[in-house]
């Protein structure tokens, strides 16, 4: 499902909820008799209703991913997950960077594994729903996003030889449990890559082509395995999904979830600061790609965002069309109709869930902003971009899409406020 398709779905659930809601509004008596202390409109209340958590439903099977469902494939991915061997000093995990203690993410501005990278660290909760990966969506699968950081230089720093090698040494019985068995690897050299040193590139190169078939395999099966496990893992209620819930059903005392602040916030969120256009559903995102006039961290080399993520995501040899999806070319749909020429991405960047935003400081793609307060007040200031062209209006500006976003200091701190709502458990299946 594309992201436009599914902002449409979003959209046509809100107004069917519209019309089961019709026309009595929750403004006076509640199912126990008492009145609602928070009016709502009944348009308001379908999108609150909307906005629950439980409306994102199971998530949905990955068709190029048939082991994700498997128990063994998750308590291998788990393993691989939190394996630091799988790194070129053997000191750097995923779970470095993906900490469970910490949201599943580093808390650092820019992530930091055997180097340091270029943008902020992703949680791992709700990636089962989104259709594309990264920030600028170069992946659009759990297990192929799981890959690239195992090669990325400033990440896991490893190659793809290398990274097979070990599974054959440490995971040889639990890998064959699930995946069946290893190709021989002995006789490779312990560091070949398609990336990486040209000495490495050179010999990945030289391998005969069914050897470089048979580690692309290991290679890909690490990944399913781990997207296997990362499925486990998603967001729990938070306090604003009780407050929604009760104002759905008409009951007063669970309006005491959200305090009067973080109501006027809400409001706001729905209203003019208009952040529902984009932050919207269950997961509180579109799952497209916008460019709103992010300042980059280094004005002399901004970072092109989606533009360049398109361009790798077509050429990745991991892609749900590719010949180790387990996908038909029909259940491609995202992939396959793509427009690779929207000038409209350049410099855009994913919408990332606002789900337990407010514990995972700083902000951003590349951890520009340190506080939610911040962030808002970007939106209300709406800057002009350095690279591409922001789809925030300006003040005095003729925009199809938007209005201005005027907020005054007071109603910053509300939505801010809001936002601190959204938190709630990690929850992990096991």
């Amino acid at each position: 499902m594309t992201p436009a398709v599914a902002l449409r779905h979003w959209l046509a659930s809100v107004l069917a909820a519209v019309a089961a809601v019709g026309a009595m509004a929750v403004t006076a008596q509640t199912l126990n008799g008492g009145p609602l202390r928070d009016a709502w409109s009944a348009q308001d209340v379908a999108v609150l209703a909307g906005m629950r958590l439980k409306e994102a439903g199971p998530r949905p099977p990955d068709p190029s991913n048939a082991f994700e469902q498997r128990a063994d494939a998750a308590s291998l991915g788990r393993a691989l997950f939190e394996d630091r061997r799988l790194s070129r000093n053997g000191q750097v995990a995923c779970a470095s960077c993906h900490a469970e203690a910490s949201q599943f993410q580093d808390g650092k501005a820019l992530g930091e594994g055997v180097a340091r990278g270029k943008r902020r660290t992703m949680p791992v909760m709700g990636a089962a729903h989104a259709p594309f990966l990264f920030w600028d969506g170069r992946k659009d699968s759990a297990w192929s996003q799981a890959l690239g950081p195992f090669e990325d230089a400033a990440e896991h720093g490893a190659t793809r030889v290398r990274l097979a090698k070990l599974v054959e040494a440490h995971y040889r019985e639990s890998y064959q449990s699930v995946f069946g068995p290893l190709p021989p690897l002995g006789k490779l050299p312990q560091d070949a890559s398609p990336g990486g040193t040209e000495a490495e590139r050179a010999a990945w190169a030289a391998l005969p082509q069914a050897d470089r078939e048979s580690v692309n395999r290991v290679f890909a099966n690490m990944g399913k395995a781990i997207a296997a496990y990362e499925r486990n893992i998603s967001y729990g209620e938070s306090r604003f999904d009780r407050y929604a819930q009760a104002t759905v059903a008409g009951d007063a005392r669970g309006q005491d979830a959200l305090s009067p602040q973080e109501v006027r916030g809400l409001r706001l969120f729905l209203g003019k600061g208009q952040c529902a256009t984009c932050h919207n559903g269950p997961l509180l995102t579109d799952h497209a790609f916008h460019n709103t006039g992010v300042p980059p961290r280094d004005p002399t080399h901004p970072d092109r965002g989606r533009a360049d993520g398109l361009r790798k995501l077509v050429q990745d040899e991991f892609n749900c069309l590719g010949r180790y999806s387990d996908a038909r070319p029909d259940q491609c749909g995202e992939l396959q109709f793509l427009a690779t020429d929207d000038a409209t991405q350049l410099a855009a960047f994913r919408t990332p869930s606002l789900r337990n935003a407010a514990e995972r400081a700083p902000y951003m793609h590349a951890g520009q902003f340190s506080s939610l307060e911040q962030v808002v007040q970007h939106y209300a200031s709406s800057p002009k971009a350095v690279l591409g062209h922001s789809e925030l209006a300006q003040p005095g500006e003729r925009h199809a899409q938007r209005q201005a976003i005027r907020l005054s200091p007071s109603e910053v701190q509300d939505v801010a406020a809001f936002l601190q709502s959204l938190t709630g458990p990690v929850v992990q299946a096991r």
